[in-house]
């Protein structure tokens, strides 16, 4: 088992809280890699394109706030976030956490999960 090292906010990888920041989807898009993964709520997504439109349909399916309530570093290309939501989505209330793998100076692979 890795040896996980927990961070602040600021001690993330630039690209994960450029991610973690971004406004929209079309901002969001550029801090993946071309033939970046993502996997959500049982769904993968492949590539640039189909990234683009999981961001395009994860910001307007529902209203949410987020709120990061941990970090971790997994090795020097894994970081794991866990984020507090609250929204209109079934249930209202949610923690997911945010398995990131992270290629030089983009995400790579990213999986959503509970």
């Amino acid at each position: 088992m890795p040896m996980t090292t927990s961070l602040t906010p600021a001690e993330l990888p630039a690209v994960v809280r450029s991610y973690l920041t971004a406004r929209d989807a079309d901002t969001a898009v550029h801090t993946f890699t071309d033939d970046a993964v993502v996997v959500d709520d049982g769904a993968t997504h492949r590539g640039a394109e189909a990234v683009l439109s999981w961001l395009h349909r994860a910001a307007s399916e529902y209203t949410y706030t987020t709120e990061l309530t941990g970090a971790q570093r997994i090795n020097g290309d894994h970081s794991l976030v866990v984020q507090h939501l609250v929204g209109d989505f079934p249930g209202g209330v949610v923690d997911l956490r945010y398995q990131f793998t992270v290629r030089g100076d983009r995400i790579a692979e990213l999986t959503i999960a509970p």
